[in-house]
């Protein structure tokens, strides 16, 4: 039987209407749980990640047994939470097209993935073709630091393949994209009153304006970019400034551009403070008469990167055929599940939902997107995984 494209509509509509910013998925978590315990008589498994994580809810996965138990299954993975605003969402839907209706993003990403993902089992159980187990997993945290799928319980899943569903664009599958380190300046001068004696302090704000100045950001080559973010620091105008924080990232497809980026960032630092960090021997301040740093690297996620002739690749173009359609592989510049999930040595594909405007009040998707994208995931269904 052919899918529903209003039943897809109605749960996709369920779904954003239910609140779940990052580390309060719970209620979301509860509704999946219900639903397919339901409707599917599904094996539903919760992780211990929300100790860790700060979330209400741990990482779901929801088994969907077929009657063929030799062929292994595939997974799909979407992401529970959703970026601010994202309190009270309504959806507007104008013709085939559904906004927010208020001050709000839409919540597409990721709950239109969630809602194919139901319509899939959906339409395989209505037509009695649920041979391949299924395997689906819900993770929580996506949106600030992949925080549940970095917690996840690996050994719950079966499937050795599989499929997230977040990324704009549709008939497309990202194949690979960039690691990621997140980097923290911290810069410590000496205080000292503004008016009466300045002489006798080193501007920590004035230090890391040296560094940020000579450090090359945006894009620094086909493969990287680097972007500082956040400054901190200061208290009152009248005090020289003691302290500073500096928060940035370098984002990579090379391993040694990442490294070579990231400590070359870091020595603009210590050169700003070698070269204006230091009180003159003459002035009588303060016993420290040097700047200080500190300098910390936190690996975000790594890169992810497939090739052509890996087994989930092709399923994907043998589903494509399928449906006579022709997919684009593209490469992307951020981060997601998939990550996190081909480093554990899972192949992982990322699948464009048709979702627009994402983390921003005029994100929107259309019925004719998640329809067509619902109908790339029954097409992988349906055919021998081996």
């Amino acid at each position: 039987m052919p899918l529903h494209p209003e039943r897809l509509a109605e749960t996709f509509v369920r779904l954003c209407e239910i609140d779940s910013p990052s580390r309060r998925e719970g209620r979301l978590a509860v509704f999946l749980k219900g639903l397919f315990a339901a409707e599917f008589n599904a094996e539903i498994l919760e992780d211990d990640s929300a100790g860790a994580t700060g979330s209400d809810t741990g990482n779901l996965v929801v088994r969907i047994g077929g009657r063929d138990g030799i062929r292994p299954p595939f997974f799909c993975n979407c992401h529970l939470d959703t970026v601010e605003p994202c309190a009270g969402v309504k959806v507007r839907r104008i013709g085939d097209t559904f906004t927010s209706t208020g001050p709000t993003v839409l919540g597409a990403d990721d709950k239109a993935g969630i809602a194919m993902l139901i319509e899939m089992a959906r339409c395989l159980k209505d037509e009695s073709r649920l041979q391949v187990p299924l395997e689906f997993v819900f993770t929580t945290c996506e949106e600030i630091g992949l925080l549940g799928a970095k917690r996840f319980d690996f050994s719950l899943l079966r499937a050795s393949s599989g499929y997230a569903l977040d990324s704009a664009g549709i008939d497309l599958a990202v194949i690979a994209a960039p690691a990621a380190n997140h980097f923290t300046a911290l810069i410590q001068g000496l205080a000292a009153h503004a008016g009466l004696h300045p002489e006798n302090g080193i501007n920590a704000i004035q230090l890391a304006s040296l560094a940020v100045a000579a450090i090359p950001l945006g894009r620094l080559d086909k493969d990287s970019t680097a972007n500082i973010g956040l400054i901190t620091g200061g208290k009152a105008t009248n005090i020289i400034p003691e302290q500073v924080r500096i928060e940035g990232e370098v984002r990579s497809h090379s391993a040694k551009k990442l490294a070579r980026y990231t400590a070359a960032i870091e020595d603009e630092f210590r050169l700003a403070i070698d070269r204006h960090g230091v009180l003159p021997r003459e002035i009588s301040g303060p016993g420290r008469r040097r700047a200080q740093l500190e300098f910390l690297v936190e690996e975000q996620f790594p890169a992810m990167a497939l090739d052509q002739d890996d087994p989930v690749l092709q399923r994907l173009t043998r589903a494509a055929a399928l449906l006579r359609r022709q997919l684009r592989f593209t490469v992307a510049g951020g981060g997601s599940d998939a990550n996190i999930f081909s480093a554990q040595g899972l192949p992982t594909a990322i699948l464009g939902t048709g979702m627009t405007d994402v983390h921003t009040t005029e994100e929107s998707i259309t019925l004719k997107a998640m329809v067509r994208t619902t109908e790339l995931l029954l097409a992988l269904a349906r055919q021998d995984p081996a």
